[in-house]
Parts: C-alpha cells; sequence; structure tokens
C-alpha cells in the first residue's frame, strides 16, 4: 500500500469488511478523479451527482458511481481516449483494476463505462487482514461505473475544487446551484427499474437543509429534455414547488427507505419520510 493510499485509508472508521468495502470504492472513484485531471479531461467536463456531493462536500452517505458532464455539446467525444490516464494512475496507487467501455444497447448522448477489479485482490493492497478479507465472497468483483452526458443541457454554471490525495489535483465541477437543479430533475423524473430510488430524497433533504438555491435555467433545461417541460414556459419557484408536491404524492417512501438504507449509517434520518413530510419541508425553497 502506498503512503498515499495509507492516509486516505485513515480518514474512515472501518469495523468490517462491509466498511472496508466502501471504502475501497471511495478511495478507487478519487484516484480515478486524480487520473481524469492529470489527463485534461476537466478541460472539457464537471463532475456532478451524489459522488460529487460525498468528496467534495461531505454528503453522509456512501455513493457508488461517477457522473461527469460535458461542458459544451461535441458528438465525437470519446470517453475511452482517457482510459489509458485512468488505468496508470490506478496501477500507480497499487490496484489491479481494468477500465472497460459499456456497449451501447440503443443511441444515447451518454457515454458509460466500468472500472472493474476482483474484491479480495483490491482489499489485499489496503488492507492485509484475513478476517476481513473473510468476509468477502470468492470471485466477488468491484464495478465502479462511470458515464458522461455529452449532450448537457444549457445553463450550468461551474466552480473548481482541489482534493490532496493521492497526490494534489484539480476537479471541475458543477456549482452548488446546478448540482441541486440536477437533482431536482432526477426527483421529479428519474425511474429506476419500476422503483424510486431513495437516495435522489436523501440528496434533497442534505441540499434544503443547506438552504442551497436551485439554478432555475439549468433546471428548465433539463426538464425541456426530458420533455416535462414546455420551453415557451418559464419555470419558477413557485411552480416547481407545486411538481414537486405532485410528484411526492406518486412516491412509495417505505420503498424509497429500502433504497437509500445500504449507503447510509444513521437511519434515524429516514424515519419521517412521508409525502407530508416532503411536502413540508420544500415550502421553503
Amino acid at each position: 500500500m502506498t503512503s498515499a493510499i495509507k492516509s486516505m485509508l485513515e480518514r474512515y472508521d472501518c469495523k468490517n469488511s462491509e466498511d472496508y468495502k466502501n471504502a475501497l470504492k471511495e478511495i478507487i472513484q478519487e484516484v480515478a478523479l486524480c487520473g481524469l485531471s492529470r489527463g485534461n479531461f476537466f478541460k472539457h467536463a464537471a463532475f456532478y451527482g451524489g459522488t460529487a456531493l460525498r468528496i467534495f462536500y461531505g454528503l453522509d452517505r456512501f455513493s457508488e458511481d461517477m457522473d461527469f458532464s460535458l461542458c459544451t455539446p461535441d458528438n465525437d467525444f470519446e470517453l475511452s481516449s482517457y482510459f489509458s490516464f485512468l488505468e496508470e494512475e490506478l496501477s500507480a496507487a497499487g490496484f489491479s483494476l481494468t477500465v472497460e467501455q459499456k456497449t451501447k444497447t440503443k443511441e444515447s448522448a451518454v457515454q458509460s463505462a466500468f472500472i472493474k477489479g476482483e474484491m479480495i485482490i483490491q482489499l489485499l493492497k489496503i488492507v492485509p487482514n484475513e478476517p476481513v478479507i473473510a468476509g468477502v465472497q470468492s470471485g466477488e468483483q468491484i464495478k465502479i461505473k462511470f458515464e458522461i452526458d455529452t449532450n448537457p443541457p444549457d445553463f450550468a454554471t461551474f466552480e473548481t475544487k482541489y482534493a490532496l490525495l493521492p497526490i494534489p489535483f484539480a476537479v471541475k465541477m458543477y456549482d452548488e446551484s446546478s448540482l441541486f437543479a440536477g437533482k431536482l430533475h432526477a426527483v421529479l423524473c428519474r425511474a429506476w427499474k419500476n422503483r424510486v430510488k431513495g437516495r435522489d430524497f436523501y440528496d434533497l433533504v442534505w441540499y434544503l437543509s443547506r438552504k442551497t438555491k436551485p439554478n432555475l435555467p439549468h433546471l428548465q433545461k433539463r426538464l425541456e429534455q426530458s420533455e416535462k417541460w414546455n420551453p415557451d414556459e418559464t419555470l419558477t419557484l413557485p411552480i416547481l414547488n407545486e411538481m414537486l408536491c405532485a410528484r411526492f404524492k406518486e412516491i412509495d417512501f417505505e420503498d424509497a427507505k429500502k433504497d437509500v438504507r445500504p449507503f447510509i449509517k444513521d437511519e434515524r434520518k429516514i424515519e419521517l419520510w412521508s409525502a407530508d413530510f416532503f411536502t413540508a419541508i420544500v415550502s421553503g425553497m
């Protein structure tokens, strides 16, 4: 284990194999960001989504995937041109992982890939501890999806964040207002394998607790792309509030809780979830 990875692992209070697996995934995500940064990926793209919040804003839930967006549309962009930078950085950190493009089954502006490898092999890189490894199934794979939208909606705004490990690097990100707009779009529009994605609602509470104001022009463009908004009309906060309250009435919040439980440590934070609860807390947005 390199000294940088050791320092990254020390941030976690790992007590069992699940804790170590979650820590491992997050460390790999940060090493991958470093590789992308060294490959000048962030001259063209920005980081957003739950993992961005987890790494740079301290969101207190684990996040599996890494989401990126080009800053301006580019039909000729090739995500695969950055795979060598990713693999080189992951190897330098001591990991035995590959990066593979996901084959498209239908035409889409989103390009996807996976960082993949055997879980036990990667865990042994960070914790040569037999009891921990004994809790991991033989053949279990680590699989971290990352994807990029090559046709991003207009009016996103950006900021630069810095990380110090494994080495100092810079990441271009959606700013908090634009991140919130993306999350509101997910709450309103995302259907996930016919189930609600409770993580979206957990993040919604997080944004509201910070009194974050959404980037409404960017949210409107996202809704237009999803064919959920008439471009001739203007989205306002009162209209957004009405849309959210209507959405809350459709949600099975017990299913939402089931989705988010594996990613959080304090279940008291979701005890009050209901349509009435969410309707009340968005009223002051």
